[in-house]
């Protein structure tokens, strides 16, 4: 039986690149000790997130931010920095992603070899795009601990992408957010938050449906006026939590036979091979026509 390792961050991350970075290599090396093979930290963890988030129905921002996450290279200092800390494991950091004169909300799965893959965060919330180019692609990619996915916060409000990742043969998706907390009707409790609900809602529902690992890291505490709902998790092919952080800082740690767990997940009822292609898709043309 061969064992991984997987870690997510909860933690809060802001515009100090130095600061973030030695952090990091904090977090790499707890990880390190825990026998964590994987180790996702959340969206923005390089640079900080958007220091505002719309309100509008329109998606309209209410006010505008201080200032901007610093733009970063692939083959920049910041991403070299994390390959010397990552060495045998594979990171997974979030980033603003400078391609000419687009600005990308990035996430990128390094080792010491270098990047693995790189993925452009797809859907954007409330605003979102007024700072940052859509991605355009789903695709997985092999890593040391076999082939995985990654995507970023509200992509994990769509099935789709999941399972585009699924069907590409990811069999673990590390999805890294600076998910918020709501800012109408918000809980004097972060774990009573609506929001939070539909964060940890997400995370099961995207695990079970395609039977996979799904390793879920979050900001936490406050940036700007967002106050974020941490829950970094590691949730096995059934839908079940295995290890959550809660509402706090941490590291959910957990371990897996990957193969074991999945083909055991998959043996009587394997969603994707028992999918009707065919059907969906004449339904989609159906409501993209009404």
């Amino acid at each position: 039986m061969t064992t991984t390792s997987v870690a997510a961050v909860g933690g809060n991350f802001g515009r100090g690149v130095e600061e973030n970075l030695a952090r990091i290599g904090t977090l790499i090396d707890d990880a390190r000790a825990r026998g964590a093979a994987l180790l996702a930290l959340p969206e923005a963890c390089l640079g900080g997130y958007l220091s505002v988030l719309g309100s509008g129905r329109d998606g309209s921002h209410d006010e505008k931010p201080a200032d901007l996450p610093p733009v970063m290279d692939l083959g920049g200092p910041e991403l070299r920095r994390i390959a010397e800390l990552a060495r045998e494991m594979t990171v997974v950091v979030g980033f603003c992603e400078g391609d000419g004169h687009e600005r990308y909300n990035s996430a990128a799965a390094v080792t010491g070899d270098g990047v693995l893959g790189v993925y452009r965060k797809v859907h954007q919330p409330l605003g979102e795009s007024l700072y940052y180019s859509p991605g355009q692609e789903f695709r997985a990619f092999d890593s040391p601990i076999g082939r995985m996915g990654l995507l970023i916060c509200y992509d994990k409000a769509f099935p789709e992408a999941a399972r585009a990742l699924a069907l590409d043969d990811a069999r673990v998706v590390a999805c890294i957010s600076a998910w918020p907390a709501s800012r109408t009707a918000s809980a004097t409790s972060l774990a009573d938050d609506r929001w939070t609900h539909r964060f940890n809602i997400f995370d099961q529902a995207r695990a079970l449906e395609n039977q996979l690992v799904w390793v879920a890291a979050n900001q936490t505490g406050t940036f700007g006026s967002l106050r974020f709902v941490g829950n970094a998790k590691v949730v096995g092919p059934g839908g079940d939590v295995v290890a959550t952080t809660g509402v706090d800082e941490g590291m959910a740690v957990a371990s897996f036979d990957l193969e074991e767990s999945l083909d055991t997940a998959r043996r009587a009822m394997f969603h994707l091979r028992d999918r009707r292609p065919d059907l969906y898709t004449a339904t989609e043309r159906e409501n993209v026509h009404a």
